[in-house]
């Protein structure tokens, strides 16, 4: 690929940040247990006494351990997915739609400055994170409500996300606008594999150290990449619009508007929403999933391990998908080839996942491959709408698929409530049903989506919307 210096240059620092985005998004889910366990050490033992009176008539006392992990599990399972799959995702949202605006308006780089400030400081504070003595230094914290460790994980989970949100959908949206037509898939699609390799870099410095140093670690690389980010040149076809004062750069509301683009903007957010409902419950979750098929003890998946499967899994993925889209020429017909192979994917993971710890994690590797379409939707994202709501649109749709894990959370516990009120179910039979029933559903809704998006292969993105 022909390309001038400084278009490599964004491809290569775009394909970093991304690194260090999915390394830092992907950090609580690695350290989950392990940070809740102690930030939550008082309200866990109190539940263990709890539970231990409760279920004190039960002779078995290897059942009543089981029982009680498995209470335990649950309590962890919601704070996680309160702070994560609520919190961080909502940041992601509201950050998703803040730093589009103002990539559409200010520019693309101002956004990839701005936003790893953000989120490398939230990292680094996070790392800190205390019960603080109303007596002490830092009393004033009291005040505002944020004198408990807990509590200031809620709120540094929150500014993370809405940190993060920009670095993707800015990134993208550059090399897009910098990459000739014929090669703009595999410049997307090579930020999309090298990314993607974050979370398992994660993994790794998570095997290594504490949980505080691993968000410490996360803060300190954003901040090396503002230094590479220096020579980084604007968009000329930003720049070629904010000279001629086009109209509706940054309009959010103009997403929704003719209805074909509202169509076109929901559709593409929709298609992509499988990818975070196996990365935001199906992995995120073995623990809990996995127990509840019948892994326990010492086969019991871990959390870390399975995200780092599914991670090295989803690299190969987009690699692959981003690819098989500039063969077909065609980003529709490669997303749906990986639409069918991640229902193929979700039934093996209910069905023959649960026979073993390897088989369950080489049944993961697979999930993540194929919902490895994260390459061609984003670069899709870019390649729907024009200059002036480009980034807007490159920037919220992916943040609003992150955020669907809020709704995938919700949507499992309710299924698991239901399920479990049925005659002859047990607690654990309801927890894997419902994660099967919504993986149907999420995929579902994403296939009839698919027809919603137009083709967009090669399609000359110098045009702005009406």
């Amino acid at each position: 690929m022909n390309a001038p210096r400084s278009t490599i240059l964004a491809v290569v620092v775009a394909a970093l940040g991304y690194f260090v985005d999915i390394f830092d998004l992907l950090l609580f889910a690695l350290v989950r247990r392990q940070s809740l366990l102690e930030v939550l050490a008082p309200q866990i033992e109190a539940k263990r006494a709890e539970l231990m009176v409760r279920f004190a008539e039960i002779a078995d006392k290897a059942q009543v351990a089981v029982l009680i992990d498995g209470e335990i599990d649950r309590l962890l399972r919601d704070w996680g997915g309160w702070l994560d799959n609520v919190l961080q995702t909502t940041g992601l949202l509201l950050g998703g739609l803040v730093w589009g605006i103002i990539a559409d308006r200010r520019g693309r780089l101002a956004v990839l400055f701005g936003s790893i400030v953000c989120y490398s400081i939230a990292n680094l504070l996070n790392g800190a994170i205390h019960d603080v003595s109303p007596e002490g230094w830092f009393g004033f914290l009291h005040f505002f409500g944020l004198g408990s460790a807990i509590r200031q994980y809620e709120v540094l989970r929150f500014i993370a996300g809405f940190g993060l949100a920009g670095e993707l959908g800015a990134g993208i949206t550059l090399v897009a606008e910098l990459v000739s037509k014929e090669n703009r898939g595999y410049a997307t699609t090579l930020i999309a594999t090298v990314g993607i390799l974050g979370a398992v870099a994660g993994y790794f410095v998570t095997l290594v150290t504490t949980w505080r140093m691993a968000f410490v670690i996360g803060g300190l690389l954003g901040v090396g990449l503002l230094v590479l980010r220096i020579g980084v040149v604007e968009s000329g076809m930003f720049q070629h619009a904010r000279v001629r004062q086009v109209r509706g750069r940054g309009a959010f509301w103009l997403l929704f508007w003719p209805p074909e683009r509202a169509v076109r903007y929901i559709s593409v957010v929709l298609l992509a929403v499988p990818i975070w409902f196996v990365v935001g419950t199906l992995v995120k979750y073995a623990d809990l999933l996995g127990g509840s098929m019948g892994l326990v003890g010492d086969q019991k998946p871990l959390p870390g391990p399975s995200i780092m499967w599914c991670y090295i899994g989803l690299a190969a993925g987009d690699l692959a998908s981003g690819l098989l889209s500039q063969w077909l020429k065609s980003r529709r017909g490669a997303i749906l080839l990986f639409h069918g192979l991640t229902g193929v994917a979700m039934l093996a993971y209910f069905t023959i996942a649960p026979r073993s710890l390897v088989t369950f994690y080489a049944v993961v590797t697979l999930l993540g491959f194929a919902c490895g379409y994260w390459a061609v939707f984003v670069t899709s994202v870019a390649e729907q709408f024009g200059t002036n709501l480009r980034a807007t649109a490159a920037t919220t749709a992916p943040n609003v698929v992150r955020w669907s894990a809020a709704g995938s959370l919700l949507l499992w516990q309710g299924l698991e409530h239901w399920i479990a009120a049925m005659p002859g179910r047990t607690q654990s039979d309801a927890t894997w049903m419902a994660a099967a029933v919504g993986g149907a559903l999420v995929l579902t809704v994403a296939l009839v989506a698919l027809a919603g998006i137009r083709e967009s292969f090669g399609i000359s993105l110098d045009y702005e919307e009406k």
